[in-house]
């Protein structure tokens, strides 16, 4: 690996990939100058906090940052927030940011990450209405978040659920508006996805799942949320949680090719071969799963990252990492780890008490295992993680003996 002490490299976004990255270019021996964009006012930080503890009051504020602030200082790495990269000129190597300062680059890493989706009926409502992306976002609902207020959710995926549990902790009452027949339905099917519904729906949360959205109005100072059915819901707070899209204008006006994110290889390389990128907004070419993938979360973010530092100081890594997330709501905690791909699943082997919120999963596609998760079986989870790597090599009819442990199952390499 070259040291590039002559070198300057950009990173655009100040999220967590980009706060690996950086730490992985100095590990790598990369001696240049290292200049980091981004748009927020924060150094980089997780975001996971922000929809857990740090939303809950279980968490302070510092503990979400990647490095403390003289980090950068000892690590020469110049910071530049609150500062907005616009425009890049591959053919010059330049980037350009919302005040018109151009800054070269030898190498560029693109980690912009992804905004929420917005809903226009709620934004044109001018009832209360919060998204949640950031630090910002996240002490706006926070200060909602308290006993007897009306808080809505629009949308049961991952966000939307734990903005529900962290409110139904703090006492405020809570309202789920989810056009699927479940919460999660489309990332976890049927079986799973009543588990979730269920555990909500023990600890109070109002579920209106199938519902249609007609109509949002701002009553005084709350909102109320109109739907098909003739009902209407009612909110201090409307929390909109429709999924997020990833931030790709600066790389499609540069040229870079751009298909659900911007395309890169297995080795996070995009269609310029000095510019790279990773985290949410890079759709990666996986060589184990065989086609590009997309992952909006936190390991993602934080290896991708990492394999994106190390490559653009010369090294050679395929980055095969299956996609891997967690979840906490209430008293459960989970993590899940595969992929189950556009082609969907075909069966699915649960394993322990799902009644009492312990027990683990797995999605089988044509006989293999594509995905799997434990809940509150947290010692499960180095064989869970086995199993879906083995994939084709798994018996399925073993995994459904639950008089056998999963590490009695696990394929010898």
């Amino acid at each position: 690996m070259t040291n590039g002490g002559s070198e300057t490299y950009v990173v655009v976004g100040a999220g967590l990939a980009a706060g690996k990255a950086v730490e992985a270019l100095r590990e790598a021996g990369f001696d240049g100058r290292v200049i980091l964009y981004g748009a927020e006012r924060e150094r980089p930080y997780e975001r996971p906090p922000l929809s857990k503890d740090y939303l809950m009051g279980n968490s302070a504020l510092d503990d979400a940052f990647v490095h403390p602030p003289e980090w950068y200082d000892e690590h020469r790495v110049e910071l530049r927030l609150a500062t907005e990269v616009t425009q890049i000129d591959p053919a010059t190597r330049i980037v350009v940011d919302a005040d018109g300062d151009r800054q070269k680059y030898d190498k560029l890493l693109l980690t912009t990450g992804s905004s929420p989706r917005r809903l226009a009926m709620a934004d044109d409502s001018g009832a209360p209405v919060a998204y949640l992306r950031t630090v910002g976002d996240c002490e706006r609902i926070k200060s909602s978040l308290t006993a007897g207020r009306r808080i809505a959710v629009i949308g049961g995926g991952w966000i939307g659920l734990e903005v529900a549990s962290a409110a139904r902790q703090a006492e405020a009452e809570v309202t789920v508006i989810e056009v699927a027949e479940l919460p999660l339905l489309r990332v976890l099917g049927h079986e799973v996805a009543q588990i979730f519904a269920d555990l909500h729906s023990s600890h109070g949360v109002d579920l209106r799942t199938g519902a249609t959205i007609t109509s949002i109005d701002k009553d005084g100072d709350a909102a109320v949320v109109h739907l098909s059915d003739g009902s209407a819901v009612e909110a201090d707070l409307l929390v909109v949680g429709v999924g997020i899209s990833p931030n790709t204008a600066v790389a499609e006006s540069a040229g870079l090719a751009v298909d659900n994110g911007v395309v890169v290889d297995d080795h996070l390389r995009t269609s310029d071969p000095s510019i790279y990128a990773a985290g949410d907004v890079a759709n990666a070419q996986h060589p184990t799963l065989g086609r590009p993938i997309r992952v909006e979360h936190w390991d993602n973010a934080i290896e991708q990252g990492v394999v994106a530092g190390k490559n653009m100081t010369g090294g050679d890594v395929a980055y095969d990492r299956l996609p891997y997330f967690f979840t906490d709501q209430y008293d459960l905690g989970m993590e899940y780890v595969g992929h189950v791909g556009p082609d969907g699943y075909d069966d699915v082997v649960l394993r322990g008490d799902p009644e009492e919120y312990v027990f683990t999963a797995f999605w089988l596609a044509g006989g293999h295992v594509v995905a799997g998760m434990q809940a509150n079986d947290w010692d499960a989870m180095d064989a869970v993680r086995k199993i879906v790597s083995a994939g084709g090599r798994v018996a399925v009819e073993a995994l459904r003996d639950e008089s056998r442990s999963l590490a009695q199952i696990v394929p010898e390499d």
